[in-house]
């Protein structure tokens, strides 16, 4: 057979996590342009963040790569037809990092801060903390958007900005948080900090031995909330999920987009007691997402079945 061909998107973070998963499998690089990593336009106006997926799956489909990496959180919730989900290699760090001047902390900001962030979930949760701060919609790169931070250009300067901490790891830039905050209080997107192995469905094998369970499991519980409530990207949802003696708890959260009302919920259940344990977790918590507002605070359409 002829060397496996990984598809992936261009960026340094889009390469750091390919190169790592096609040295596992013995693949060959081949990057992929999308619109999402030439426009300069925000991802509610591009469709949301299936659009850095679009041309990966297209890809694939054409036979043109055999296998393709994705952050999981980028995938729309839909599958695709003729594609199959491989893998889901072992998580990353899934929680968000404020990475600010001078060694500030969310707390220690000063009062009118401006801190920078292109994701409606994070500008909510940012706000429900601190509502006095100044939310800054940005793009660009993980370079591009540190470098921001206590710029000399004061038109472009921000005190801050709000990064998933898996890409800074992978792209050794830890170094640059000042705060790393926690699931518990600060839930962030599922499927944070996990990729998806993708392939065509008739290959699966081709990457399924990079498949960790428990990453998967708990993944497609968080994803399984994001589809129930049919939440497009412009809606402020977060969820988290994880595993304990053999038990699975699932926590989602719904945030009105200025940050002034959240609703919560969270269920567990032992995972050999379910056939579809990810399924059921995640339509108990967005079921009852809904019956406490969710509908009322984000734009939610709430109709999954």
């Amino acid at each position: 057979m002829s060397q496996l061909r990984l598809g992936t998107r261009g960026s340094a973070l889009a390469l750091a996590q390919s190169q790592a998963i096609a040295e596992r499998l013995g693949a060959e690089v081949v990057i992929i342009e999308s619109e999402g990593d030439t426009s300069t336009a925000s991802l509610a106006d591009l469709g949301g963040t299936g659009v850095f997926a679009t041309a990966l799956r297209t890809a694939l489909l054409d036979e043109r790569v055999d296998v393709v990496v994705h952050s999981f959180k980028d995938l729309p919730t839909a599958p695709a037809d003729g594609l199959a989900i491989a893998a889901v290699p072992a998580r990353a760090d899934a929680r968000d990092a404020l990475c600010a001047r001078d060694g500030l902390t969310l707390d220690t900001l000063p009062e009118g801060a401006r801190v920078g962030t292109g994701s409606p979930r994070r500008r909510a949760q940012l706000l429900a903390r601190r509502p006095d701060l100044e939310v800054v919609d940005i793009r660009g790169n993980v370079d591009t958007r540190l470098a921001r931070v206590g710029s000399d250009d004061a038109d472009r300067r921000l005190d801050g900005v709000v990064l998933a901490a898996a890409g800074l790891d992978r792209l050794d830039r830890l170094d640059a948080v000042t705060h790393s905050l926690e699931l518990a209080w600060w839930p962030t997107a599922p499927a944070q900090g996990a990729l998806a192995i993708e392939t065509r469905a008739s290959d699966p094998r081709l990457a399924s031995k990079l498949d960790h369970a428990p990453s998967r499991l708990a993944a497609e519980a968080e994803r399984g909330v994001l589809a129930r409530l049919e939440a497009g990207c412009a809606a402020p949802v977060a969820a988290t999920a994880f595993l304990e003696d053999g038990m699975m708890f699932l926590s989602g959260r719904v945030y009105a987009p200025d940050g002034s009302a959240q609703v919560t919920a969270s269920h567990a259940l032992y995972v050999s007691d379910s056939r579809d344990p990810a399924g059921e977790l995640s339509l108990r918590v967005a079921d009852e997402l809904l019956a406490a507002g969710a509908a009322d605070l984000a734009p939610l359409t709430g109709a999954g079945s």
